[in-house]
């Protein structure tokens, strides 16, 4: 059998459709790949070394760091085992998003973390094609219950 290549994971990452962000315990975005410069419209070099709040809509930022400054303190998180989390985020144009997200917490030997992975889904389609089913449902109803 061969063995894999040592720039395997770099490869993969790279041709991921899934958008990877890498953070630093402080929010700091440190990991950056291809699909998400496509779903963020930022380049790496515009997103490396900055905060989150890049992509996270200003209104959801509180919530945000108040969440991650739990993880952060007690290395839990109910979205690290596979979960999706949705939530609404920020493309460089100013468009709103609708994501999809998994994330990863690295930690070092003593289980303090390190790092934070996330890899990101846009399902701004879906959400919408949702939004709308459910108001026009909520319409028929409505006239169904009304007439």
């Amino acid at each position: 059998m061969d063995e894999l290549p040592d720039d395997l994971p770099r490869r993969i990452l790279d041709g991921s459709p899934d958008a990877l962000l890498v953070s630093d315990r402080g929010g700091a975005i440190r990991g950056w790949n291809a699909a998400a410069e496509r779903l963020f419209g930022f380049s790496a070099a515009e997103a490396l070394g900055q905060s989150m709040d890049l992509i996270i809509p200003e209104r959801l930022r509180g919530r945000h760091w108040g969440g991650w400054d739990h993880v952060m303190e007690t290395g839990v998180t109910r979205y690290g085992a596979g979960q999706l989390l949705a939530v609404p985020a920020a493309h460089k144009d100013g468009r709103q998003l609708s994501v999809e997200f998994s994330i990863q917490l690295l930690k070092d030997g003593a289980g303090r973390i390190e790092w934070v992975v996330a890899l990101f889904r846009d399902v701004t389609e879906r959400f919408q094609r949702d939004k709308a089913l459910k108001l026009r449902l909520k319409e028929l109803e409505a006239r169904a219950g009304g007439g």
